[in-house]
């Protein structure tokens, strides 16, 4: 009852400050008060167990159904590609000169959750900021695709307990099975066309066949991944990719919108307040410092290397001012949802205590707190680039666009007219009554029978 509470609380929450703190936030403050840390008041174990395992793999079906290939390829997604490598070695770097060569893995877990991107948190937020359709929101769904897709792959590969070859050849072998996966609906469709009948006809009914098409999907994959022994958010990530190439581009909306709240009316949720149950209050206060640090780190990491990338090379992004470039490096360098993951999988593999998971996870916080804000500010305070009219820029591009819709709902009309006019020239018009020769129309009379 209390972590359903904790998932209301959140977005009325996020509503009151004006949506400038991601409801992310609220769920994991929520779930440290009603955890064992505080009040108590709830537990991780039983069926919220695998209400949580479930809500982690919606959270990368997203992300992976986020994805576009289409964005990826060309300069721009080749640059984001070397940026995101080049912040991977420079966490690693940090991470050596802090925990010292003898904790390889350790540096190998902070580069890994330090170099990624919150897409799927971010999204809303630079929704809500009307950045969605500029060059920077592009460039955030380019990095932020990078900055997931990048770190679940070196999750897979580097924090196996198997060797390294070993580790690759099973990604190999898990890639080939889902391809199979992939191509199963599609089989079975033309194979046996009934059941694709019957799941277009449940679609929109109390069966709701496709969203029941997806958890099978999902749990497949996850089971997949575990039964390689993979990490399951790589199964989760490779779901969510599959589904978007399997849905046709008319009905992505309507599946999307269906995907968000199925995913962020429980299960998400969930996995957010049951990841803030986890993390250690006395740690915090102890380390008080210690968060700040992660902030900073993330930035050097993450950010900086993608505002220099931006700022002295040509990649194609289409960003040419001071102001876009730091507003891209602020939300790129943004991450929770990977820090979570990896720290959790470090924990369970005994790579990282609890407390430095509890620390970075709030460092992840402090990033989606404030690094959208300083955005946003940044966005306010710095003047445009000079070939960008700014603000009379926004506003004549919409201008334009209404004109230009206008323009068609007249032309709409006038091409309904215009066929309206055809029919009625087509339709014959009733012949008119023969008229009698030897009578008179006015003569003619009906006698009463006697």
């Amino acid at each position: 009852m209390w972590i359903t509470i904790a998932a209301l609380l959140s977005p009325l929450l996020n509503f009151l400050t004006g949506k400038r703190i991601p409801g992310v936030v609220f769920m994991l403050v929520l779930g440290v008060i009603i955890g064992p840390e505080v009040l108590d008041l709830a537990r991780n174990d039983g069926s919220i167990s695998l209400l949580r395992e479930l809500g982690l793999g919606m959270l990368f079906l997203l992300a992976g159904w986020e994805i576009e290939p289409e964005a990826m390829r060309g300069r721009f997604g080749t640059s984001a590609l070397m940026t995101w490598a080049a912040s991977l070695a420079t966490a690693f770097c940090v991470g050596l000169v802090v925990y010292g060569a003898d904790d390889v893995l350790i540096s190998v877990v902070l580069a890994i959750a330090v170099s990624s991107t919150a897409m799927g948190t971010l999204l809303p937020v630079i929704k809500n900021a009307g950045r969605d359709d500029s060059p920077v929101g592009k460039g955030v769904l380019v990095h932020g695709a990078i900055g997931e897709l990048g770190p679940i792959f070196a999750m897979a590969l580097l924090l196996s307990t198997r060797a390294t070859w070993l580790t690759l050849l099973i990604l190999i072998i898990f890639q080939a099975g889902a391809l199979v996966v992939a191509f199963l609906p599609k089989t079975v469709s033309r194979l046996v066309p009934w059941v694709g009948r019957a799941v277009k006809d449940g679609a929109s009914h109390t069966s709701q066949t496709v969203m029941r098409a997806v958890m099978v999907l999902l749990t497949m994959l996850m089971a997949m991944a575990a039964v390689f022994e993979l990490d399951v958010v790589l199964g989760a990530f490779a779901a969510g990719i599959i589904l978007r190439a399997l849905v046709p581009p008319r009905a992505r909306k309507t599946t999307e919108a269906r995907l968000d709240v199925m995913g962020y009316g429980l299960f998400i949720p969930v996995f957010f307040i049951t990841s803030g149950m986890a993390i250690k209050l006395d740690a915090v206060i102890e380390y008080m410092w210690a968060p700040f640090v992660g902030i900073v780190l993330i930035f050097i990491a993450r950010g900086l290397p993608i505002f220099l990338v931006e700022r002295y090379t040509k990649t194609g992004s289409g960003l040419v001012g001071l102001r876009d470039q730091l507003e891209l490096s602020l939300y790129s360098a943004t991450g929770l949802p990977i820090i979570v993951a990896v720290t959790e999988i470090a924990v369970e593999r005994d790579l990282l205590s609890e407390t430095q998971a509890s620390l970075l996870v709030c460092s992840g916080v402090g990033t989606v707190l404030l690094f959208p804000l300083l955005a946003s500010i940044v966005h306010q305070k710095l003047p445009a680039p000079p070939d960008d009219g700014g603000e009379d820029k926004d506003k004549a591009e919409r201008e334009a666009a209404d004109e230009h819709e206008e323009f068609k709902q007249t032309k709409t009309r006038v091409h309904i007219a215009d066929a309206v006019k055809q029919i009625d020239s087509e339709v014959p018009k009733p012949k008119p009554k023969p008229k009698s020769t030897t009578v008179a129309e006015h003569e003619i009379t009906i006698d009463d029978e006697d």
